[in-house]
């Protein structure tokens, strides 16, 4: 499984999640897990999903998402799980 760690963080807006996992179905990107939270005014989302099906490079979902997220209003970063455990190590 080649699981990859989204994270969007922003100021809240109507379909910030209807649009990102619109995009992530259209891509054949299934979603494993989800969180989400709102402080005051602020969105805060981490996804972790599968990108086994997905036929894209790792780079183009990358910066297609991060164009998206600039469509919206909101920061979209994307990470490799593997990099991210390493990153976060105590």
């Amino acid at each position: 499984m080649n699981r990859t760690i989204i994270t969007v963080v922003g100021k809240d807006t109507v379909g910030i999640i209807a649009r990102v996992c619109t995009y992530l179905a259209e891509n054949k990107i299934n979603i494993l897990d989800i969180s989400q939270t709102i402080v005051q005014e602020y969105f805060n989302m981490m996804m972790i999903v599968d990108t086994n099906r997905m036929e894209k490079h790792f780079g183009e979902m990358a910066d297609e998402l991060h164009r998206l997220g600039e469509e919206i209003g909101v920061d979209i970063k994307c990470q490799r799980e593997e990099i991210f455990d390493k990153m976060h190590r105590i």
